[in-house]
């Protein structure tokens, strides 16, 4: 399907950045950059331009060849991946920042990648999203046709536990880019960090009291009685 949707001499999501990309890349340290789903090379071309060195990786090789063609376009280059995001690795402290802008995969396959995330970002490394939540079927400006493939700051709070989330807004917005994304849209963007350090609560050694300590530190014993040591279960309704 993707391979026949980009098989135009055009660049059908446009030439030029997301929007929320472009106004907040400076959040991603400098370094590796990962662009998840990112078809004809818009976002990636625009990263490399700012001086990342950044990977796309897309389900389509005619995209991809447009994005290398976009990069050669601009003086730049680019590492492309050729995969299937349900068997794609993404690595372990390998990415400085992960990007996914519109794209939309089966929440099953989202829900897995957003669970790697903190593991393939290092530390201090951003992940940055953009995506249309269910009411854009209401726009039929874009997206996906089935509300179970769009996102919700919902969903997101769910699904990104392991970051630091520093914004996650619902809002609408005009969304053009190319002739696939044409006007007003329903979107969900979220800039997620993660953490330098991790905590958890543990009890003191000679006090009934607990601190936060580093996961990395080691140490601190939790408490039976204590409902920030251990997980609250809610009794069973039969």
């Amino acid at each position: 399907m993707w391979d026949e949707r980009y098989n135009s001499k055009d660049y059908i999501y446009g030439e030029e950045p997301n929007t929320f990309l472009a106004e907040n890349f400076q959040r991603i340290p400098k370094g590796k950059v990962l662009c998840l789903g990112e078809g004809e090379g818009r976002n990636a071309v625009f990263l490399a331009r700012q001086g990342y060195d950044v990977t796309a990786v897309d389900l389509s090789n005619v995209g991809l060849e447009k994005a290398k063609k976009l990069a050669t376009k601009h003086g730049v280059s680019i590492h492309c991946i050729h995969a299937d995001l349900e068997h794609f690795d993404l690595g372990t402290n390998q990415w400085d920042g992960i990007i996914s802008i519109f794209c939309h995969v089966p929440p099953q396959l989202r829900k897995r990648l957003h669970d790697n995330l903190t593991l393939a970002l290092k530390r201090g490394g951003v992940f940055l999203l953009e995506a249309y939540t269910p009411t854009q079927l209401d726009y039929d400006t874009g997206g996906p046709p089935v509300a179970e493939q769009m996102m919700s700051k919902a969903a997101l709070e769910q699904e990104l536990t392991g970051l630091q989330i520093d914004y996650l807004e619902e809002l609408e917005r005009d969304v053009i880019e190319g002739s696939h994304h044409t006007g007003r849209g329903a979107v969900v963007q979220a800039i997620a960090v993660n953490p330098l350090r991790r905590y958890q609560v543990s009890s003191n050694r000679s006090s009934p009291t607990h601190k936060l300590r580093y996961v990395e530190s080691g140490g601190g014993e939790s408490s039976t009685s204590c409902t920030l040591c251990k997980p609250t279960i809610a009794p069973r309704e039969d």
